[in-house]
C-alpha cells in the first residue's frame, strides 16, 4: 500500500474569514473551540501520535462538531474544512483511502454523516460522496453479528457489543436508511438499541456497562451476564449521544421512535443521579464516585450535557433536565476549559478506554484509571463543541416555543429525481432541501429559535392554516417551473387575509418576473397594499457581488443586527395602505411590512434566504444574509 498523502488546508485555502460577532460580542464557546481545533489541525486531522491522517472515528466526531458550528454561524470556513478533509480520502469512484472494509470495525462508520452532508449540498462531484456513503453502508450489510443480531464492535472482538459502537454506526445507518427509504434499516437500527438496553443496562443502578460478550469467553466478561465490570463514562456518553442523534431520523409515528425516547427517558434520571452535586461534572467510572483515584472526566461530562440539553430542546425529556445540563456545562467550563494564548483549550480527557486486545484490558476499575489524560483530545473537544451548541441554543429558543412556521408547498411545487432513490421529490425553497435553492439553513435557524417548521402541501384554507403562527409563500410556479402550476385564486387570497386578520404573520417572497408567477400572486398581495412590480433591480453580473448590495439600516425595526444583505434580481415593490416601506435603497422599496387586523405581513421580491446565500460558501462575508435570516425569524416569532 502506498504511504498516505496529506492535502494541506492552508490558511490561504480557507479564504472565507470568520464572521465578526455582532456588536463586537465575544464569539460563542462552540465557535471559539472550533477555531482552536482548526488552528491545531490546519492541514489534516492527525490523531494522537500518528504520523499521518487516516479514516478515523475521531475525524468523524470532529466533522460533526464543525457541521453544527457551520449551521449555527453560516460561516463557510467550517464547511470548507469538512470538505477538504473528506477530499483527502474520497476518490472519484467513491472509494475511501485508508479505509478497509474487511476490518469490519464500526468505528469506520462515524465519518459517514459527513459524507451524507456533502452528498446533499451543492458541491462539485457530489456523487462521489454518495458513493462513498454507499461503501460504508455495504459494510453494515455483512458486518458480523451476535446470534441475536447485534453488530460486533469489530471483527477482532468476536461476539461483543460495545456502547461505543452505537454512536459510531447508528446515526449514519439511520440517516442513510431515511435517505434511501429503507424501513428495514430503521428496524435494524432500533434492534441495536434494544439489544443494548436488554443486555448492558444494570437493573440495579440503571447505568450501562461498557461491553457485552455473548460468548462469555472474554476474561473481562461476567460468566453469568457476559458484562464487563464497570460503567465507563465515555462509553455511556457515546450511547447517550447516539440516542438523541438517531432520533433526528426516526420519522414521527414510527413505533421505534417511541422506544428510543423511552430509552433516553430511562437514562436521564440515572445521569442526574450520578452527577457530582458540587462540581456538576461526572466521574470517569460511574457508580464508583467514592473510590480512591476516581476523577472528573471531560469527554463523558460533555457528552452527557449534549444529550440532556438536546433531549430537553426537542421535547424528549422533562424540562427539569435543562438544569442538570446547565449545571454540568458550568462545571465543564470551570473544571476543564482554559485559555492559552487567546485560544480555548480543553483539559481532562482520558485518552482511551477499551476491552481485551494486547496488552489485555480487563475492564476493571484500576484499568480505566491507568489510562492517561490528554489536553485537547478530540474525543473531548468534539463533544464539548456539541454541548456548547446546545447550551447556546437553550439561551434563545424560548422565543419560538409552541409556535409553528408553515412553508407553502402548493403554489411552489417543483420536482426533481432523488439522488438516492431515483424517485420524484419536491425541491426548491423547501425546508428539507440542502442544495443551493433550499431553505434548510433558514428552517434550522427557526427551529433553533424554538419554533416548529412544517410544510403546507395544500391550498390555504381556514383548516390548513389553523395552528400556524407564521405562513411563508415563496416564488409561486409559472408554467416554466411546473407543467400544471397552482395559481393563487381569489378564494386563496381571502383565506390568507382572514387568517392574517385573526393574528397570523404572513411572509410573501416573490422573485423577478422572469422566474415567478407574479400576476396571481399580486391578487393575494393586494389585500395588504403590496404589489410586486415588473421592475427588477440589483442585476448582478457574474461575481460582482457589490451589485447585489442592500443596505438594511432603514429596516432596523426587523433587522436588529444585520446591516447589509445580498439580494440579486429582485422585484421592486409598489405600496398602498396599509403597507409601509421597511427597507428602501436608491429610492426603490425593497422590503415592506403591513398590519391587518391582529396580524402582520412581511414582503420582499426575492427568495433571498435560500442556502446559496446564507451558508457562507459563495458570497463575501460582509453580506449578512445568515444573520438577516435570524433577525427576520425573531421578528416573525415575537
Amino acid at each position: 500500500m502506498t504511504s498516505p498523502t496529506r492535502l494541506f488546508l492552508t490558511a490561504a485555502s480557507l479564504t472565507l474569514p470568520l464572521l465578526a460577532p455582532a456588536q463586537n460580542a465575544p464569539a460563542a464557546m462552540s465557535q471559539r473551540m472550533a477555531d482552536a481545533f482548526i488552528a491545531q489541525h490546519p492541514d489534516s486531522i492527525v490523531i494522537g501520535s500518528r504520523k499521518a491522517a487516516r479514516w478515523d472515528y475521531e475525524q468523524g466526531l470532529m466533522l460533526k462538531a464543525l457541521e453544527r458550528v457551520w449551521e449555527r454561524t453560516g460561516n463557510g470556513r467550517y464547511f470548507t474544512y469538512i470538505q477538504k478533509d473528506l477530499d483527502q480520502f474520497v476518490q472519484k469512484d467513491g472509494s475511501i483511502r485508508t479505509y478497509k472494509a474487511e476490518d469490519y470495525t464500526l468505528d469506520n462508520l462515524a465519518t459517514g454523516p459527513a459524507l451524507l452532508l456533502l452528498s446533499q449540498v451543492s458541491v462539485p462531484n457530489a456523487e462521489k460522496y454518495r458513493l462513498a456513503a454507499a461503501t460504508l453502508r455495504k459494510q453494515l450489510a455483512s458486518q458480523p453479528r451476535t446470534k441475536e443480531g447485534g453488530f460486533w464492535h469489530k471483527k477482532v472482538y468476536p461476539n461483543q457489543m460495545w456502547l461505543d459502537g452505537l454512536y459510531m454506526a447508528e446515526p449514519f445507518y439511520a440517516q442513510y436508511s431515511v435517505l434511501t427509504g429503507d424501513q428495514a434499516g430503521l428496524d435494524d437500527v432500533a434492534k441495536q438499541f434494544a439489544l443494548i438496553e436488554k443486555h448492558l443496562a444494570d437493573p440495579k443502578t440503571g447505568l450501562l456497562r461498557h461491553g457485552y460478550d455473548e460468548s462469555r469467553e472474554q476474561k473481562w466478561a461476567d460468566k453469568a451476564t457476559g458484562l464487563s465490570p464497570q460503567a465507563w463514562d465515555r462509553a455511556v456518553g457515546w450511547y447517550a449521544m447516539a440516542l438523541v442523534d438517531v432520533l433526528d431520523y426516526m420519522p414521527a409515528g414510527n413505533a421505534h421512535r417511541a422506544e428510543l425516547i423511552k430509552d433516553l427517558q430511562r437514562l436521564a434520571p440515572v445521569l442526574a443521579k450520578y452527577q457530582d452535586p458540587k462540581t456538576g461534572t461526572w466521574s470517569l467510572v460511574l457508580g464508583q464516585e467514592g473510590q480512591k483515584g476516581n476523577y472528573a472526566e471531560a469527554s463523558g461530562s460533555s457528552m452527557f450535557v449534549y444529550a440532556l440539553a438536546k433531549g430537553v430542546r426537542l421535547g424528549y425529556l422533562d424540562k427539569k433536565y435543562a438544569a442538570v445540563a446547565r449545571k454540568g456545562y458550568d462545571g465543564i467550563l470551570k473544571t476543564f476549559v482554559a485559555t492559552e494564548n487567546g485560544a480555548l483549550a480543553l483539559n481532562g480527557t482520558v485518552s482511551v478506554g477499551g476491552l481485551g486486545g494486547n496488552p489485555y484490558r480487563d475492564g476493571s476499575y484500576q484499568y480505566y484509571l491507568s489510562e492517561p489524560l490528554r489536553k485537547n483530545d478530540l474525543k473531548g473537544v468534539g463533544p464539548f463543541i456539541l454541548a456548547s451548541t446546545e447550551m447556546e441554543i437553550a439561551q434563545e429558543d424560548a422565543l419560538g416555543q409552541g409556535k409553528t412556521v408553515g412553508l407553502d408547498y402548493y403554489f411552489n411545487h417543483e420536482t426533481r429525481k432523488n439522488a438516492f432513490t431515483g424517485q420524484p421529490e419536491q425541491w426548491h425553497y423547501t425546508w428539507e432541501d440542502r442544495t443551493h435553492g433550499g431553505f434548510w439553513l433558514w428552517g434550522n435557524q427557526l427551529r433553533e429559535l424554538g419554533a416548529r417548521t412544517v410544510p403546507v402541501p395544500t391550498a390555504p384554507t381556514a383548516a390548513s392554516l389553523k395552528g400556524l403562527n407564521v405562513y411563508v409563500i415563496v416564488d409561486p410556479d409559472s408554467k416554466k417551473e411546473s407543467p400544471q402550476p397552482n395559481y393563487v385564486s381569489a378564494a386563496d387570497g381571502k383565506a390568507v387575509a382572514d387568517w392574517v386578520r385573526a393574528g397570523g404573520t404572513l411572509v410573501l417572497l416573490a422573485n423577478d418576473t422572469a422566474n415567478c408567477e407574479i400576476k396571481h400572486f399580486n391578487t393575494l398581495a393586494k389585500n395588504f397594499g403590496i404589489q410586486f412590480t415588473d421592475q427588477s433591480v440589483n442585476m448582478v453580473q457574474g461575481s460582482q457581488f457589490e451589485q447585489g448590495r442592500v443596505d438594511l439600516s432603514s429596516g432596523a425595526a426587523v433587522f436588529k443586527q444585520a446591516k447589509t444583505a445580498y439580494i440579486k434580481e429582485l422585484s421592486v415593490l409598489a405600496l398602498a395602505a396599509p403597507a409601509q416601506p421597511l427597507v428602501t435603497n436608491n429610492g426603490k422599496v425593497i422590503m415592506a411590512t403591513a398590519t391587518l387586523g391582529k396580524g402582520r405581513v412581511f414582503a420582499l421580491g426575492d427568495p433571498w434566504l435560500y442556502n446559496e446565500y446564507t451558508d457562507g460558501r459563495k458570497i463575501p462575508a460582509q453580506f449578512e444574509n445568515f444573520q438577516a435570516g435570524k433577525d427576520l425569524g425573531r421578528w416573525l416569532l415575537k
